[in-house]
């Protein structure tokens, strides 16, 4: 009796040991998105390239002799609940890091948290300036929107020769509100009008009495920089009101869903991207095979950019050779010519990735590449 009960005195002292030193042997990163809720597809292909980038590093090895385990929570697509996930992420669950969001107005929700933690944050694809001034702890792989705004003000008066554009704006979304006022900015500085500006709020269905107003303004295009989900919807409404002129947007379109949504109505649209699947480049090309052969679809752009995240950070780890946070917030501030999926990636000293963006046409209910645009040389 005596050596039965040493014996599974013994078996859990081992158990004790082994098993807190096997749980050491993981690097966990945090992941908070939108799987599910109105916009579930940036969470869903943000997810999808982080789990793939995780696939690679670890069949290499692993970092620092390590496994990493990514720990992933839905924020339901709402700011609030985006701060309850990171709260969890890095108080309970003893994160790293963490990646996220896709909506700058959820990443703008968490990036405090991860702050004050002193827990370094990388956003895939949140282009609204505001979400990297919270602090030097706070991290991004995409584009802004002042560059977005004049990418989209540029195409459309010197590409489109459109002189004259009415504005539709999601008035409770940071990235809409933001990117609208951007590209009304530098649409005017162009010499362009901006004959009408009216508004919605995420989770509406009917648009017709902003459509009908805007109507009245004889607008050669309409710049709407909202999400997909609206997008669509929004679209096809116009079309139904004899609407005919382009309608035209940011890299919140993008998803496969943009065009089961809006179908036909979407034909002759443009919008801006951090990247395109015709891309001919073979990182990109090789990128797009393994996406489609694993989940039958083509990856939008959240995809590479969850990838193109992942990625950074675990580089900046390796650099760092080392699990502290704060150093490995420093060898992130130290990226240069990273080779991303969504192009190369250098952080400036705002925290933000200096980048080109590419536009994308419908056409034939396809997303066709049309050109890349650059920043303008300043004189």
């Amino acid at each position: 009796m005596f050596w039965q009960r040493l014996s599974v005195i013994m078996a859990a002292i081992f158990l004790l040991i082994f098993g807190c030193g096997k749980k050491e042997d993981v690097i966990k990163i945090g992941e908070f998105g939108s799987l599910t809720g109105l916009t579930a597809t940036f969470g869903i292909n943000t997810d999808r390239g982080i789990q793939m980038a995780v696939e690679k590093i670890n069949q290499e090895g692993g970092l620092l002799g390590k496994k990493v385990v990514v720990i992933v929570e839905d924020d339901q697509g709402k700011p609030e609940e985006a701060a309850t996930a990171v709260k969890k992420l890095i108080n309970q669950d003893k994160v790293i890091a963490v990646l996220g969001e896709v909506a700058s107005s959820r990443s703008l929700a968490a990036a405090p948290i991860c702050q004050e933690a002193k827990i370094p944050m990388i956003t895939p694809s949140s282009t609204n300036p505001e979400v990297t001034r919270k602090g030097d702890y706070i991290f991004r792989v995409c584009f802004i929107d002042p560059f977005q705004g004049d990418v989209m003000a540029r195409f459309t008066y010197n590409d489109l020769k459109i002189k004259k554009v009415a504005i539709l704006r999601d008035i409770k979304n940071d990235y809409s509100v933001g990117l609208a006022n951007y590209f009304a900015e530098d649409y005017k500085k162009l010499g362009g009008q901006i004959v009408g500006d009216e508004s919605y709020s995420e989770g509406d269905i009917d648009f017709r009495a902003q459509l009908t107003n805007l109507k009245s303004k004889k607008a050669e295009a309409i710049f709407v920089p909202g999400y997909y989900t609206e997008v669509g919807l929004l679209v096809r409404q116009a079309r139904d009101l004899g609407i005919r002129i382009p309608i035209i947007g940011g890299d919140g379109w993008d998803s496969p869903k943009l065009i089961e949504i809006g179908g036909k109505a979407l034909e002759g649209c443009y919008y801006s991207n951090h990247y395109s699947p015709d891309d001919p480049d073979p990182l990109v090309q090789s990128f797009v095979l393994e996406f489609k052969a694993k989940y039958g679809e083509l990856p939008d752009a959240m995809a590479p950019l969850g990838y193109d995240a992942a990625m950074v950070l675990f580089e900046a780890i390796k650099r760092a050779g080392s699990l502290d946070p704060a150093k490995v917030r420093d060898e992130i501030a130290k990226t240069k010519e990273f080779s991303g999926i969504a192009g190369k990636v250098t952080i400036d000293s705002l925290r933000n990735a200096e980048k080109p963006a590419v536009i994308i046409k419908i056409e034939n209910q396809q997303q066709k590449f049309v050109k890349w645009m650059y920043p303008e040389k300043k004189s």
